[in-house]
């Protein structure tokens, strides 16, 4: 039975109405809430990288978009991430340009040893399961990969499936936003003109936050922009990897921080940061 196969007909429709839903990101936090939202629902996933470029070659650029504080693509460097995605780009090329499941075992999936004392090496030791699968760009001559990494959900046939059904509109949100510096410079290998996906690599939480003088932990301020987004509890328990109950303590603290009493007011204190912004 295949994906879309195994939805029932309200399923299916909720499906369509979660993926078509990639026409409307036009910035980096629209991608992560869209990432991280419902579409967690058919493709659960910690951790995304994209690479495109000439993987034959090891001219290739990346993108890594992730919840996790520091897991940005600045931290990943070229030297590093490039072996790995070329690894799994020939594999997908063994494999028929098909998509395919990857069991890390308790080691994660280790970077070379001077790639690991960061944030991202660390997350993705962490990682224990991975989809890949690519998009064949026969115009522009530039193949994408595209792997969705996960630290406590296995991964089967059906989620497989849902990755090959699931990209496209993935692939499609990507090219819908903008550049980031480092990759509209003249050697951004083709697509300062527009070749490739345009993929966020620096995706931050929140554009706007509490003063100062309210002394919220880093935690909290990632709280309180999810909470300004109308999700729920429960929702920023499955976003953050933690537990309702504790996302129910953060809350609590914040109300008392803030001198507020219920959620909207809490909003309400929230004022621009512009070293929030990083693209």
């Amino acid at each position: 039975m295949t994906f879309l196969s195994s939805l029932s007909t309200k399923e299916l429709q909720r499906y369509n109405s979660v993926v078509t839903r990639s026409v409307e990101v036009r910035s980096h936090f629209d991608l992560l809430v869209w990432l991280q939202g419902d579409l967690q629902r058919y493709l659960p996933h910690d951790i995304l990288i994209a690479g495109w470029g000439d993987f034959q070659g090891g001219n290739i650029q990346h993108d890594i978009v992730s919840p996790a504080p520091g897991v940005r693509s600045q931290n990943a460097e070229a030297r590093i991430l490039t072996p790995l995605l070329q690894g799994l780009f020939e594999r997908w090329t063994h494999f028929g340009k098909r998509s395919f499941v990857l069991n890390s075992g308790e080691g994660g999936f280790a970077l070379n040893s001077d790639g690991l004392d960061n944030e991202v090496g660390n997350a993705l030791l962490g990682m224990r399961f991975a989809i890949v699968h690519g998009i064949v760009d026969a115009r522009g001559s530039q193949d994408c990969l595209y792997v969705v990494m996960c630290s406590h959900s296995s991964y089967g046939a059906m989620e497989r499936g849902a990755m090959a059904v699931v990209l496209p509109y993935i692939d499609a949100a990507l090219r819908q936003v903008s550049h980031l510096p480092q990759q509209s410079n003249g050697h951004a290998n083709g697509h300062a003109n527009g070749h490739g996906p345009t993929v966020p690599g620096t995706i931050v939480a929140s554009v706007v936050g509490p003063a100062p003088e309210y002394n919220l932990t880093k935690r909290e301020h990632q709280i309180l922009q999810w909470v300004a987004l109308g999700k729920t509890n429960s929702a920023i328990a499955l976003i953050l990897h933690i537990s309702p109950f504790t996302v129910k303590n953060h809350m609590q603290r914040l109300f008392q921080k803030l001198n507020v009493t219920n959620r909207a007011q809490a909003v309400s204190k929230r004022t621009p940061l512009a070293s929030d912004v990083q693209d």
